[in-house]
């Protein structure tokens, strides 16, 4: 795993010490040895490497990566260009759509969101190839937790987007009066009916971001 280089690394730093932490490596490094691991290791902390602490504008919270080839490069909810967008993304595009007037793009790699202040952080960072939730309980929710509440006490306004039950009980983390919590169901197939189509977060954020004379985030993801 490549270390964090930038302005997170002094805010994770106790954690490289942890005794959780360095369980974690261990379990890392015998699973990548003997299994099918995603994302690759070297992309394991994309999120914090596209998105530096003091550039972070707007939290999406996902569980874990997708777990089919190819497909998990560091970023929730984002694929590779090459790679057929996951059904969530498409709802994600489709609110895009009904929001802000984003045409659907041929493709789900969110690399320019993560650039422009979008931290697109998984509360678990790894996976089992084809194995859900398999790395869950491995000491990865204790390290993100440990970044939600760095950015919790970032002192500037940040927007949280939490979408379904696991994200949203990151809430009870965050207290700052001068941030944003935004909630929805998830886009999932299988819940985006229920409040995700409408929920208009997107608009919603840039609106926060404008009101504060922040730049707001370029939505658009363009087609290849």
């Amino acid at each position: 795993m490549p270390a964090i280089s930038n302005d997170w690394a002094q805010a994770l730093k106790e954690e490289y010490g942890k005794p959780y932490y360095k369980e974690l490596y261990l379990t890392l490094t015998r699973e990548y040895q003997e299994r099918v691991i995603y994302p690759p290791a070297d992309e394991i902390f994309n999120a914090f490497h596209l998105t530096p602490l003091h550039e972070v504008k707007v939290v999406i919270l996902g569980q874990d990566p997708y777990h089919n080839v190819g497909q998990a490069h560091g970023l929730c909810f984002s694929v590779r260009p090459d790679v057929e967008i996951p059904p969530s993304l498409v709802n994600i595009y489709q609110e895009l759509h009904d929001d802000l007037g984003c045409y659907i793009p041929d493709n789900g790699c969110l690399t320019k969101w993560a650039r422009q202040g979008v931290l697109l952080l998984n509360t678990v960072l790894t996976v089992r190839a084809h194995q859900a939730n398999s790395h869950r309980n491995i000491g990865w929710e204790e390290f993100t937790d440990a970044a939600i509440r760095a950015l919790n006490e970032q002192d500037r306004p940040i927007v949280y987007l939490l979408w379904g039950r696991p994200a949203q009980q990151k809430e009870k983390m965050l207290n700052n009066p001068k941030h944003l919590i935004l909630k929805a169901p998830h886009p999932s197939p299988l819940s985006a009916y229920r409040g995700f189509f409408g929920c208009r977060h997107f608009s919603q954020a840039n609106e926060f971001l404008r009101f504060h004379r922040i730049e707001p985030i370029d939505w658009q993801i363009e087609n290849r």
